[in-house]
């Protein structure tokens, strides 16, 4: 009799505790298919918006996952008295999707993006969200895109054979103008520091400064960093 309710008292245990141990592959099968629908209305890739949940909700096992269905970590007002949270709460975790959709779409910092990107650039979408400031840390695009990479979300989003990855080109190192570059004075005779200084709209101790000078004499032809 005391095995068969310990048996019991097991099952319950390990049933009530399976749905929060979801593996990340259970979840992408859970919600790749809605994923896809929301891909297809808003044209945002499926691998994102899969990646960010997975990302933000840790495959649907956070705490603000299981009480408030909250996948994006979206903050706002809640009702839940099971725990006491900044982030807000929704019916289901589809309407979490939704309103994730709803956001980013409704953000000035975000929306350009929808014209931007195709459904097929799951990288720039990913760098353009982080650059929105939806999360503060530096490296979220790159997790972002290492969570597709290494689940091959990609696969959802429909990418025609013949697609072409958007390059995105290398930062140009930035160039100081004319105007910026350092000055340079060619000491006439009869010049001294002192009146270089004062022509120049500076103090012979800043002029000695900048070029190392330990003596204030000056020599005709002499060139000094104004």
């Amino acid at each position: 009799m005391f095995k068969t309710i310990l048996s019991a008292w097991l099952c319950i245990m390990l049933l009530s505790f399976g749905a929060k141990a979801q593996t990340t592959t259970d979840y992408i099968s859970e919600y790749a298919g809605y994923a896809q629908t929301l891909m297809h209305e808003y044209k945002i890739p499926a691998s994102v918006i899969l990646a960010v949940a997975i990302h933000e909700s840790a495959s649907g096992t956070s705490k603000i996952a299981r009480h408030l269905n909250n996948h994006f970590g979206i903050k706002g007002p809640n009702s839940n008295t099971e725990i006491r949270s900044s982030y807000r709460d929704y019916p289901s975790v589809t309407e979490s999707y939704d309103h994730f959709l709803d956001f980013l779409k409704s953000r000035a910092s975000f929306s350009p993006l929808f014209e931007k990107y195709d459904q097929y650039d799951y990288k720039n979408w990913a760098r353009g969200i982080q650059r929105g400031g939806y999360a503060h840390s530096r490296t979220w695009a790159s997790q972002i895109i290492g969570i597709i990479k290494k689940n091959e979300l990609f696969q959802y989003d429909e990418r025609p054979d013949d697609y072409i990855e958007t390059v995105i080109p290398a930062a140009r190192p930035i160039r100081k103008s004319r105007s910026s570059r350092g000055k340079t004075y060619t000491v006439k005779s009869g010049d001294n520091l002192s009146t270089i200084a004062k022509n120049k709209g500076t103090t012979a101790a800043a002029l000695m400064k900048k070029n190392g000078l330990k003596s204030a004499a000056l020599k005709p032809g002499q060139k000094i960093k104004i």
